[in-house]
């Protein structure tokens, strides 16, 4: 399967260039907007620790959530007041997402919270983030 080639994030605010290609997981969601509280359909891309979000799978996302910063990422339908409905959360901002499908929110979380885990600085990769072999009991093997 061919992927598109998308042209990086440029950060405004320190002129810092981000690739958002080859991510972890990609797909559209709907995102809260900050000011207007109103939903806008997005185009995520996760990649590395940052959840990068655009108008469409082609064009330079125009958004960053930094995921290094993200304290929790959870379900979110009574706050947000939607099914699917996921919660990312910093020190300073609230950001909520929906997804079309439930599984497609799972996928999202869990994407979105080893992301998280990653980045701040406690996983090490003989920490094992195999999610198949997340909730083994050692015992089981024995």
């Amino acid at each position: 399967m061919s992927r598109v080639t998308r042209p990086p994030y440029v950060d405004q605010a320190t002129n810092k260039s981000y690739d958002t290609n080859n991510p972890s997981i990609e797909g559209w969601m709907s995102k809260q907007s900050t000011w207007l509280k109103d939903w806008r359909r997005r185009y995520f891309v996760l990649k590395d620790s940052k959840l990068f979000f655009a108008k469409n799978e082609t064009c330079a996302p125009h958004g960053m959530i930094d995921l290094s910063t993200c304290m929790t990422v959870k379900s979110a339908e009574l706050k947000a007041g939607r099914k699917n409905s996921i919660e990312v959360s910093t020190a300073d901002t609230t950001f909520y997402m929906f997804t079309d499908k439930e599984k497609e929110k799972d996928e999202w979380i869990g994407a979105i919270g080893r992301a998280i885990v990653q980045a701040s600085g406690t996983f090490t990769h003989e920490d094992n983030m195999d999610p198949d072999n997340m909730n083994s009991d050692s015992s089981d093997d024995e």
